[in-house]
């Protein structure tokens, strides 16, 4: 089994760090790049010239976006799907005005990495510490202030609509104490996609892989034990 794992907002392969050894004794592991893509169709156009011929796509937060237009776009390479703490819902207005703010400044070439704050807010209240805060930030450098302009310029356009085109098997994951994505949105997911399975993990904030990997993983692991006895390829 093949497993494509796609990152989030100013996020890198460190967000897997800590499932990426246990997840490897289930498949063959790739990392998405989504440093480069100015909007989810390039990004997801890069993942699928990069990735195996079939895979299991992972996708967490923004890479929930990609990841659906991967399927969107190659339905029959993605054997299977799990979409961690991410929505199918557009950008509001004022989201949309901000990006359009966004978009139009320059380079940023002395970006420090992404604020206390929006770190902050990202974390549920039981793991934001110095030494997550300080991981999450040392992700959004290395990524570097052009990754910064491009992907808080992205147009996220909602694709609820479209949720019952997506076939393959599907596991949605949700963080109970989510600041940037609720339940609601879990759950909307969850019955768009016919047959898709929804797992509430308590005690955690929207970083799921980096704040309780161990839970996570107890979710993940059985769903794809189950999709590989069920058929998928090896």
């Amino acid at each position: 089994m093949n497993i494509v794992l796609v990152p989030g907002y100013m996020l890198d392969d460190d967000l897997w760090a800590d499932v990426a050894e246990d997840l490897a004794q289930v498949g063959s592991l790739s990392y998405a790049d989504l440093s480069r893509g100015a909007t989810i169709e390039e990004m997801a156009l890069r993942l699928l010239a990069q990735a195996p011929e079939r895979f299991v796509l992972i996708g967490f937060s923004m890479g929930g976006y990609v990841a659906r237009e991967v399927i969107r776009l190659a339905p029959m390479r993605v054997i299977g799907l799990i979409l961690i703490a991410t929505s199918s819902r557009g950008d509001t207005e004022v989201q949309a005005q901000r990006k359009a703010t966004v978009a139009r400044t320059p380079s940023l070439s002395k970006f420090g990495g992404l604020s206390r704050g929006a770190i902050m807010s990202s974390l549920g209240s039981a793991h934001a510490n110095e030494l997550l805060i300080a991981r999450i930030r040392a992700m959004s450098v290395r990524l570097g202030g052009d990754v910064f302009v491009r992907q808080s310029s992205l147009g996220r356009a909602g694709d609820t609509d479209q949720l019952g085109s997506i076939h393959c098997p599907t596991l949605v994951v949700a963080a109970a104490d989510d600041r940037l994505r609720s339940l609601d949105e879990a759950a909307e997911l969850h019955t768009g996609i016919h047959g898709s399975t929804l797992a509430v993990i308590p005690g955690t904030g929207h970083m799921i892989p980096l704040e309780v990997p161990s839970e996570l993983l107890d979710v993940i692991r059985p769903w794809l034990g189950n999709l590989a006895v069920a058929g998928a390829p090896s």
